[in-house]
């Protein structure tokens, strides 16, 4: 091979893979069932140990769920990160007092159609330890809103401080 055949090699190559790349590319934005190129974060958050577990929610469907009398909102997070700003009207049970602290909720927990858990961050597992707790002490209906005080800020959505429940 001459010096010229292994030039023209070395540009063809790259060039052969982003043809490829682009053809493949076409081919599963076309296709109906094409494979999902980024991953929904709610999606892909590890349950943690243990399992499924309680479903998970969307921004969209925990919106819906707002001003609904028989949906409560409990914050897992730690007492100074829900003071400093959480869901409208979300209660706080953070998850490693969870097994303690739900017991001076518990006619609010028992009086809720629907218990959605909430934390901050694509990978926090303390709404998935808190819901799968829930669900085991025999909560019902409960979900998960991944990475829901991230999401819910980010959609602007009525949030509270401490400071404004309080003043």
């Amino acid at each position: 091979m001459t010096h010229r055949n292994i030039r023209k090699a070395l540009w063809q190559t790259p060039m052969l893979i982003l043809f490829a790349l682009a053809i493949g590319l076409g081919v599963n934005q076309w296709r109906s069932d094409g494979l999902a190129l980024v991953g929904d974060p709610a999606a892909m958050a590890s349950p943690g140990p243990g399992g499924a577990g309680p479903p998970k929610i969307e921004t969209r469907e925990a919106r819906r769920y707002l001003d609904q009398d028989e949906i409560l909102f409990l914050d897992a997070r730690p007492a100074h990160q829900y003071a400093e700003g959480h869901i409208r009207g979300a209660l706080n049970l953070p998850w490693p007092q969870a097994e303690t602290d739900f017991i001076h909720m518990a006619d609010q927990l028992d009086a809720a159609g629907i218990i959605i858990t909430y934390c901050d961050g694509e990978t926090c597992t303390l709404s998935h330890e808190l819901a799968r707790f829930l669900a085991d002490m025999g909560f019902g209906d409960v979900r998960i809103f991944v990475n829901g005080w991230t999401l819910w800020r980010e959609a602007g959505l009525p949030i509270e401080t401490e400071s404004s429940q309080n003043g």
